[in-house]
């Protein structure tokens, strides 16, 4: 018999509830860049060398077209953040209807964890979420900046969004598929 799976649903719904991370030291070689060009190839590779110890696996059937549209929509951003040159994480986002920014997917790469690279590039990631209206005329303002991890993602998830001011507003608890 397969274990729990248990989902929570997180939210902030004011820019000032946002508590930032410490940026990381200047010897962490830390810079966040957003992927300005959509790249299906450059966003599989990121999911997988994310995902793959994290049972991530929704987008692994999708071939390349699907990934390059995926990725051209209007208000879907993709910021990454790189350890001395060196992919350590990323975080896409997703501007939704009526004002609401989800953080879609969130994570690094395992040699990038526990260097307190996470704290950082969710606070970016989360205060990016404020401001994409105006980077993407027409959206609506952000009301809300909402995630969900799960008990299948990194055993330090849920504490980063709880530190960062994100509260859970859903929990729900299923059988894992597969």
């Amino acid at each position: 018999m397969s274990a729990t799976l248990t989902t929570w649903y997180l939210e902030l719904t004011a820019p000032g509830e946002l508590r930032p991370a410490a940026e990381p030291a200047r010897e962490a070689g830390l810079r966040i860049v957003r992927a300005e060009i959509p790249s299906g190839a450059f966003g599989r590779f990121l999911y997988t060398a994310v995902g793959g110890d994290c049972s991530w696996t929704d987008r692994l059937p999708w071939p390349p077209e699907r990934w390059q549209g995926h990725l051209e929509r209007p208000g879907r951003e993709v910021w990454v953040a790189y350890r001395h040159g060196t992919p350590a994480g990323y975080m896409e986002l997703d501007g939704q209807e009526e004002g609401a920014v989800e953080i879609a997917y969130f994570g690094l790469l395992p040699e990038s964890r526990g260097l307190g690279i996470g704290g950082h590039l969710l606070s970016y990631g989360a205060a990016r979420g404020w401001d994409l209206a105006d980077r993407w005329p027409g959206r609506p303002a952000t009301r809300r900046v909402w995630l969900h991890t799960c008990s299948l993602d990194g055993p330090y998830a849920l504490a980063n969004y709880r530190r960062r001011g994100f509260r859970v507003t859903r929990t729900t608890v299923s059988q894992p598929v597969g």
